[in-house]
């Protein structure tokens, strides 16, 4: 059993179709038999995939900072439910407490959450793999901004073949060994 970190919107005034991903994959979490850890807020695409995944039996883990409780709602139905006092400890946690890291479509948060979980794997500071599942090319944007990067000599192909790109959920476990 690993311990999959999933980062997504905590926002409600997003496309429907995305809080479905997130349950599609915390379905597939807890069919696998994994655990989830998660940014420990209970709404939008956190929410759901922290419910799908109890609702299939996975151990769920959140982790969550004081300053967002009342924003975020927080998960008090995790199995473990982590309050920490900053957005660094957050973090801390969520990066120890995981095997595997998955990003879905998200905000600053999960782009900023996503970056330097990906820098760190590239820099070896950790051996777990990072994804980001993209179905419908909501990172088409990013994808184009990081071939510039490369083409102009700022990254380093080696750093984007440490970042899994996938369109579907399956295709996202299989990229992260799970």
């Amino acid at each position: 059993m690993s311990a999959l970190c999933v980062y997504c919107a905590s926002s409600d005034s997003i496309d429907p179709a995305y809080v479905d991903l997130a349950a599609s994959v915390g379905s597939a979490i807890a069919s696998r038999g994994h655990t989830l850890v998660s940014g420990g807020g209970r709404v939008s695409m956190m929410g759901a995939v922290a419910r799908a995944a109890r609702a299939g039996g996975a151990h769920t883990v959140g982790v969550i900072p004081q300053h967002l409780v009342p924003f975020e709602v927080a998960d008090t139905e995790a199995d473990e439910l982590i309050v920490v006092d900053t957005m660094r400890e957050r973090k801390r946690v969520m990066d120890e407490r995981s095997d595997a890291f998955l990003a879905l479509p998200g905000g600053l948060g999960t782009f900023e959450e996503l970056l330097e979980i990906w820098t760190s794997a590239y820099l070896g500071m950790h051996p777990k793999p990072v994804a980001v599942l993209d179905p419908d090319g909501f990172y088409d944007g990013l994808w184009v901004y990081l071939d510039t990067l490369r083409d102009k000599g700022f990254v380093r192909q080696y750093a984007l073949d440490a970042l899994h790109r996938v369109t579907t959920v399956d295709a996202a476990f299989a990229a992260l060994g799970l």
